[in-house]
Parts: C-alpha cells; structure tokens; sequence
C-alpha cells in the first residue's frame, strides 16, 4: 500500500524536488490534488491512502496561500483530520507555512500554533544556497552523527513563535551560520571581501548580511491530536546535497514508517538533459524556444544557471516562472505519456503550443526591454525615462507573469496546463 502522497496543486518547481528525492529513494509514493484531498483521498473515501493506514503528506514549497484557496475550506479540514487521526504531515518552505497558524481564515491549516515572521529588511526575504544548521541533542527525528549539517535555503520566510512557552513545538534545527554558496538576491555573499560588506552596511544602512537568522529556529515539529508535523524551511530535498538528504531520509523513515536506506543522497539534476520519453510535437517545440529565450537572458547578463537545476536572474526579472515552467515541459518529455495524459493532451496540445509562442515572444521582448532599461535609466538628459520604462515593463511582467509572489499572465496559464499535464503522467 503506497504511504506516502505529495500535494501537487501550485509546486511547480518544488514539487519536482519532492518526487525526485523520493523516486531516488524507490519509496512507493502518489500525488494527490487538491480536488482529492477535499473529496476524502486522506481519509479512504476514494480508495488511498486507506483510513486504517496512517501515513505521510508532503507538501513541497510554493505559495502557501494560493494553496491553501486551492484546497478550500473541505481541503484544509480534511488535512487536519487526516493529522489529528494519526497521520503525518511533512511541509518544506511554502508547505511549512500552509501548516502554521494565520491570522486570516481560510488561508492556513493551523496544525502549528507558531506563525509566519514579517520581513523588517527588504533584502531580507531574497536569502538562498547554503546554510549550516544547528541541530537538536535529543530527537528520534535526528539521526545520529555531527550537530550540525550543510542543508539549502531558496528564499525562506522565518517562524515566529508563540508567547506560550509549553505549547509543545520542538526546534529539531536552528540557523548557525552560512555556508560557502550563500546568495542575497542576486549577490554571492563569498565573492565580496567581509570589508566591503561591512562598508555597503555603514553607508547605506542596507543589512546585506542576513545576521538575523543566527538561532532562528529552521526546522520545527510537533504533534496534532494523534498525528505529527515536521516543517522545515530549509529545501532537505535539494539535488545533490549529501547531509541535508541524509536527514530527509531519516526523517522520512520516522514518519512513514518506510523501510529506507540508512544514507541517500539525490543525484544531481541537470534540468533538460534526461531522456526523451515522450516526444510530443507541442512539448518539443515549447522546449526548444524557451531555451532560446533562456539564452538570451543569458547573452544579456540577466539570467544564468544558479546551478544545474536553478535558474539565476538579475534582481527584478521573473526568473522562477522561467525555471518552473521549463522544468515541467522537461519533465513531461522526460515521462512515458499514460492514457490520461494522451486524453488530456489531445484537448490541450493546441491550446497550450498557442500560449507557449507568446510566452517565448513576450518574454525575449521583456528581457530586451529590461537590458535596455538598465543602460536607459544611467544615461543622463534622457527626460522622462525612468518613468515611461517602469510603467511599460510592469505592464509586460504583469501580462506574462501577473503579479508577484503567485504566478499569474500567461505564465500562470501554462503552468496549470503543465501541472494538469504532469498529474495525468504519474498519477496512480
């Protein structure tokens, strides 16, 4: 009997991250949607996971809140009595904050009484690579071995914790230092001299360093009636990150109960490289001019390969609709087609090749217009500049990528053809 389920519905991105950690590990595992979820999947009423079989949701990073409207009222009550009967629920980044408590109905699943922590700095919420964590002494959620571990941040929120000191929240990992690869915004932190750092803070007042987080809880659980939760805003499932997968392993054996490798480390990913299954017209051509466009990110300074499964960008430029929807088409290439998917795409194919020609169009003219911009705004006696190219290259970011932190405009629109797409692929 599969035990383990990811919450597909608005990952994108990160929930590829889950589904491959898990598919190196061979752990059985299913996707539900959030129509799922709402009509009883958690529960039994419509044949998985099974009512007498607690196991464990992943809900990978994204918007928390797009989610948590997706899933509605019956969704989000549904995942609270699928924890108080005895299941499990793991969150990362945007699935650690669905779980905490909010002070808007409607918009979180409150298994936590800790909330979400508002950003006092505006640089402080652009932090991600490498982080070491302190760990806790004495949890059967942390494996045996050294305190503290190299795991991955990609733009976390923080906790903030209750008043109430007995409210049974326990910090399996707290924020110790940065590691080698630590990014603010788009700023390699180790390839400025601690000098320079030092200046930029006492000259212009801009917290570049993020000091804050030294302490800060990162890793948290807790029991909800029966069942228990572990949120983490660290990415533990990032590719290629040997002591952050070790613990997810670990982790995950405690939580369902899976007989798992003592270590395991995800493979590297090298987005687009794996072997086409599936080679779809549509798919195919959508691929080859999104590359193009990538590319032309990239021969203009504005885009380049963080690494080989995340796209960097220049701050300001929408480089996470980019990578996610380039990520699902590979994806999708890379997946032997089932018969759901062929029903589906027979429907969707033309619709989806459509947007996709003005998603790549609109999007090399947006990045022109942003290199153009750069050297427009510095150039002196251009009269009015600055404001005619703000108002003209929100408008294209918002027609291609809506307003930020949900992926809207047309970029919104291939993803739920993609994320319709995907589920169909691998759904059992």
């Amino acid at each position: 009997m599969t035990r383990v389920f990811v919450v597909w519905d608005d990952s994108h991105l990160w929930g590829l991250l889950v589904l491959r950690f898990l598919r190196a590990l061979n752990v059985p595992h299913g996707i539900l949607r959030a129509l799922d979820i709402a009509e009883g999947a958690l529960s039994g009423k419509s044949g998985q996971p099974g009512a007498d079989a607690p196991a464990l949701l992943i809900a990978p990073g994204g918007w928390a809140r797009g989610r948590a409207l997706r899933l509605g009222g019956a969704g989000l009550s549904a995942i609270r009595e699928f924890v108080a009967g005895g299941g499990n629920y793991l969150g990362f980044c945007g699935g650690a904050g669905l779980a905490l408590t909010s002070a808007r109905p409607g918009e979180s699943l409150g298994l936590c009484p800790w909330g979400r922590m508002g950003f006092a700095g505006r640089l402080q919420h652009f932090l991600s690579g490498d982080v070491r964590l302190g760990l806790a002494e004495a949890s059967a959620l942390i494996p045996p071995g050294p305190s503290e571990l190299l795991a991955q941040v990609w733009w976390p929120a923080q906790f903030a914790p209750s008043a109430n000191a007995d409210d049974g929240v326990e910090v399996l990992a707290r924020y110790a230092d940065l590691g080698p690869d630590f990014w603010v915004a788009d700023l390699a932190l180790s390839r400025f001299p601690e000098e320079t750092l030092s200046d930029w803070e006492n000259l212009y007042g801009l917290q570049v360093r993020p000091d804050f987080l030294a302490g800060r809880p990162a890793v948290v659980s807790g029991r909800y009636g029966q069942g228990r939760y572990v949120l983490s805003y660290p990415h533990l499932e990032t590719p290629d990150s040997p002591e952050a997968n070790h613990w997810l392993t670990h982790i995950l054996c405690e939580l369902a109960a899976e007989d798992c490798p003592e270590t395991a480390t995800v493979p590297p990913w090298r987005v687009g490289a794996d072997e086409v299954l599936w080679d779809d017209p549509a798919l195919l051509a959508a691929k080859a001019a999104l590359e193009k466009a990538i590319t032309l990110g990239q021969d203009h300074l504005l885009l380049f390969w963080r690494n080989p499964w995340l796209l960097g960008w220049r701050r300001g430029v929408p480089g996470p609709g980019i990578n996610s929807v380039y990520a699902l088409i590979c994806e999708a290439l890379a997946s032997r087609p089932t018969g759901a998917a062929l029903d589906y795409w027979r429907g969707h194919a033309e619709e989806f090749s459509g947007l996709a020609r003005i998603f790549c169009q609109g999007l090399s003219g947006l990045l022109l217009a942003e290199r153009l911009d750069m050297t427009v705004r510095q150039t002196p006696g251009v009269d009015g500049a600055d404001d005619v190219f703000a108002k003209n290259l929100r408008e294209m970011r918002a027609a291609l990528f809506g307003p930020p932190p949900a992926a809207g405009g047309v970029c919104g629109q291939l993803l739920g053809l993609l994320e319709e797409l995907c589920a169909g692929l691998w759904k059992r």
